[in-house]
């Protein structure tokens, strides 16, 4: 297999599952359409898969934590898609509900193993773990072109349909693990080995700098194409467009982050990013005309830049438990981000949608203000590292 043919096969086999977390919320029209869902009624399909999923994650990373699982990533792929291809068979809410929460258990156990895989596969670059992280948000923003397609021809009943990306990201899966099985075997072990120290402390002000660039995304995506149409004025096209401009952007910002990390430490790179999502943000809410185009795309550059440079740092903070890091970073922390948009929503209600947006322009101010005493690892373990040699030779006895 070449180099680069594994980080290749599992970035589309990211996007072959992240497209299923897109998915849920794409259904949830026809869903209200043809079986008559009330709004709270549809949310909760939602909450059933977001929540379990993200929950679940870390559980998921704990366990490959203790075993390496390769082989979760092709029936994991397969859950998610079996689950959202059965959703639209079965007019029981009880039943949808069951075949959804399927899907997210699906994409739960995907996400720690597979983060663990890529970073294996990537030979640690940060280019390669870009263009994994890549395939995820290419997969979430292509969900409802492909719901769109498929309803079209059938409604509801076609969603067996869906199942037809997890058949070919399970298929694209199985050459890396057949891989990965072989060098297991080859080294009579069955989990990855751990190097250095957990730093918890650094962990943590991580996960906190994560969940508030969470917010920012995701109540930004949840009422961008709302914002931008009552600020411009015209059809529906002028809200979706600033939707996609949103989309196209995490693309080019989640491969460009591991482009600018292999010429700055990813803690640098974070920092200045956050600043620009923080200009970008503001644009967003106060800059008039259809200037607001121009930051949407930086606000979304701006925030994904960090997105797969954080799980590397995840798992370098805690190199003893790389998949509880891949399942926080990637899971935990972005449901706890999603539970903020009520909120937003709440606000807009009670004031107006630029009120309520206006806060976001903390949040990735507060991600930099985190990222400020965040060591990069490497640069940190050698500090230490110095440190222990100068007091040693500063204790060491003279000779008389």
């Amino acid at each position: 297999m070449r180099r680069n043919t594994p980080i290749v096969l599992l970035s589309v086999g990211h996007a072959c599952v992240d497209v299923y977390q897109g998915c849920v919320a794409a259904l949830v029209p026809y869903f209200i359409a043809e079986r008559a869902y009330s709004l709270a009624v549809a949310s909760g399909i939602v909450l059933a898969a977001s929540l379990l999923s993200s929950v679940a994650q870390p559980v998921f990373g704990v366990l490959t934590d203790r075993w390496a699982m390769p082989w979760l990533l092709p029936v994991s792929t397969l859950l998610g898609g079996v689950g959202i291809a059965l959703s639209g068979l079965s007019g029981s809410y009880p039943l949808t509900l069951a075949f959804v929460a399927l899907s997210g258990i699906g994409v739960a156990a995907y996400h720690p193993e597979s983060a663990r895989v890529a970073r294996i596969a990537a030979r640690g670059s940060h280019r390669g773990m870009g263009w994994f992280s890549m395939g995820g948000t290419v997969g979430f923003a292509l969900a409802p072109l492909m719901v769109a397609a498929v309803m079209s021809g059938g409604g509801l009943s076609w969603t067996p349909l869906l199942v037809l990306p997890a058949l070919a990201g399970a298929a694209m899966c199985l050459p890396v693990v057949r891989v990965l099985l072989e060098r297991q075997g080859a080294d009579g072990s069955g989990t990855a080995p751990s190097a250095g120290s957990d730093d918890v402390a650094s962990f943590v002000k991580l996960s906190l700098a994560v969940v508030f660039r969470s917010i920012a995304f995701i109540g930004l995506s949840t009422f961008i194409s709302l914002y931008v149409r009552q600020r411009l004025g015209g059809s529906t096209a002028v809200g979706t467009a600033a939707l996609t401009v949103l989309y196209l952007g995490s693309t080019v910002g989640s491969v460009l982050g591991g482009s600018l990390a292999s010429r700055w430490d990813r803690v640098t790179v974070a920092r200045r990013s956050y600043l620009v999502a923080v200009v970008a943000v503001a644009g967003v809410v106060w800059v008039p005309g259809p200037a607001v185009y121009l930051f949407v795309a930086l606000t979304s550059a701006g925030l994904y830049v960090p997105f797969s440079l954080q799980v590397t740092l995840g798992q370098d903070y805690l190199p003893s438990r790389v998949g509880t890091a891949s399942g926080i970073t990637l899971g935990l922390t972005v449901s706890i981000g999603g539970l903020a948009s009520p909120a937003v929503g709440a606000l807009a209600d009670a004031t107006s949608l630029r009120t309520a947006l206006a806060p976001l322009v903390l949040m990735p101010l507060l991600s930099w203000l985190f990222f400020r005493t965040l060591p990069e690892p490497g640069i940190a373990r050698a500090e230490l590292a110095d440190g222990a040699a100068a007091r040693s030779g500063s204790g060491a006895v003279k000779p008389g």
